[in-house]
């Protein structure tokens, strides 16, 4: 059990959570902005869809989501980004920098990069990734910055799936196994970007997690399982490493700035740790007093909220990174289409893809 629970989300923040969530009657009072936003929506898709380029020379995967929060994105794309490189392509990534407060955009993002430049989330992604990363509001001029003066020849956008100027390859559409819909409507009386028919126009449909709720099963050709996994902690100040269980019946303070921490507790608490929780909002700005607590018991973060916290330098924090695993089936569908992909643009695919075996389309 956890033994304490304490949020500091703002109260608008933690009142809309309950409606979509919790099948709170208040949803009927935001219907009217619900239709309202719904057409606002399509309008604007309709448009940014006249204003796409019909294609780019190199193939563009987009790994998002159709609901607000955190659904595991982050990971997924590290795995496809590894993935590739194991099958001979040199990726890069796009994102939009949420939250950064950078002047002049687009950025270059780089491990050492400061979070409160570009986003917490671009950070992470180069710390784990090494591979060309440019963030902005603007994605096709992301792209742009990319070609222009990286060598690559795939791009993985990090979310970006509502951003509909922008030319895409593959879709990725991730979905939150303990959460699902929520209440199934759009924002603001629910979570919702989009229809949850959405999630049939992409090509990948990765459910975050093995238990969704049997009315909320999910039907897709490419419908895959991601596993989140993460067994060692990382000290923040010296980069000493322990097993997670070396905590286990310990308590714990447990800091969170993500949209969906309750999967990061179910974790720990599996682990064994006793939890003392403080949840922030997603992509909190991180203060020394936030970390400041009358009990001296470890503090444990996620890997995305401590690029923002590592500037404090507390032997006593500790984060966990986590991997995504997925099958290999999902690889290899995803570079069967990157096949088609070249074949229907008649593009030559990179040098090098040859011996990794998974093509079946001739190449010349």
């Amino acid at each position: 059990m956890t033994d304490s629970k304490k949020s500091n989300k703002p109260w608008l923040y933690q009142y809309l959570e309950n409606i979509w969530y919790n099948q709170h009657a208040g949803k009927y009072a935001l219907l009217p902005l619900t239709l309202l936003y719904c057409l606002i929506s399509y309008l604007r898709r309709w448009k940014q869809q006249c204003q796409r380029p019909e294609t780019e020379h190199i193939p563009i995967i987009v790994v998002g989501n159709i609901s607000v929060g955190g659904t595991g994105k982050t990971p997924l794309v590290i795995y496809i980004v590894k993935q590739l490189q194991q099958a001979g392509y040199s990726p890069a990534i796009i994102s939009r920098g949420y939250k950064g407060k950078a002047k002049e955009w687009p950025q270059r993002v780089i491990s050492t990069t400061s979070p409160y430049l570009v986003g917490d989330e671009p950070v992470l992604l180069a710390t784990q990734t090494d591979v060309p990363i440019v963030v902005g509001p603007d994605r096709n001029m992301n792209i742009r910055c990319l070609l222009n003066h990286h060598a690559c020849d795939i791009i993985i956008s990090d979310d970006g799936l509502q951003h509909y100027k922008m030319p895409r390859a593959v879709e990725v559409i991730v979905v939150d196994a303990m959460r699902g819909f929520g209440n199934g409507w759009c924002l603001p009386a629910g979570p919702l970007r989009e229809s949850p028919q959405r999630i049939n126009e992409g090509d990948f449909c990765v459910i975050n997690g093995e238990n969704m709720p049997p009315h909320l099963a999910i039907q897709h050709p490419n419908r895959y399982t991601m596993r989140i996994q993460g067994d060692s902690l990382v000290n923040l100040s010296n980069t000493q490493q322990i097993p997670l269980s070396t905590l286990a019946a310990q308590n714990v303070h447990v800091v969170t700035g993500i949209g969906h921490p309750q999967r990061f507790f179910n974790h720990l608490q599996n682990a064994g740790l006793k939890l003392v929780t403080h949840s922030f909002a997603d992509h909190h700005n991180f203060q020394q007093e936030d970390l400041n607590f009358s009990h001296n018991y470890p503090i444990i973060m996620t890997e995305k909220d401590a690029v923002k916290c590592r500037k404090f330098q507390s032997d006593n924090c500790w984060y966990l990174p986590v991997k995504a695993h997925l099958s290999t089936d999902f690889t290899k569908t995803l570079l069967a289409k990157l096949d088609t992909w070249y074949t229907e643009q008649k593009l030559q695919p990179p040098s090098g893809l040859e011996s990794t075996g998974h093509s079946t389309n001739k190449r010349v």
